[in-house]
């Protein structure tokens, strides 16, 4: 048996201390087993879709223990998230995996499709840091 997720709001201890904040910016649920220690978590944040027009989740992070999968842990992360999305109006609950990550028949499982239609774009290191060379060379900043 697993209890209820608890999320960590504002005063979550993330190893950076992000969350540490009265306006959290990510948010995390965890899973517990009957001994209240945890097996799996969900990291969070809000996103928006301008084709909707309304808020959703984007999940950045589901990991749940290999001992504990199986168990209904991942399911219970899940339905936590789809609740607090059907609660507030949102229409969209999100994430990406890693084409190899065995996961994708329990995603399938519960109904998630894969947006085949979407492609994935990501800036890092030399390439992020290039681009934001053109703001300082431009002499301004958006916000300024």
């Amino acid at each position: 048996m697993y209890a209820p997720p608890r999320c960590g709001g504002a005063g979550w201890d993330a190893p950076c201390g992000c969350v540490r904040t009265t306006a959290p910016a990510l948010f995390g649920h965890v899973a517990v087993d009957e001994h209240d220690e945890p097996v799996g978590f969900a990291l969070w944040f809000l996103n928006f879709s301008t084709w909707a027009g309304v808020h959703g989740i984007y999940l950045e992070d589901l990991y749940v223990r290999p001992a504990a999968r199986g168990t209904g842990a991942g399911r219970l992360l899940l339905a936590t998230l789809a609740e607090i999305c059907v609660r507030r109006g949102y229409r969209r609950l999100e994430w990406s995996m890693i084409d190899w990550n065995p996961a994708a028949g329990f995603y399938a499982s519960i109904g998630a499709e894969q947006l085949g239609e979407w492609v994935s774009y990501r800036l890092s290191g030399d390439a992020l840091r290039e681009l934001a060379d053109h703001v300082t060379t431009a002499g301004t900043r958006p916000g300024d």
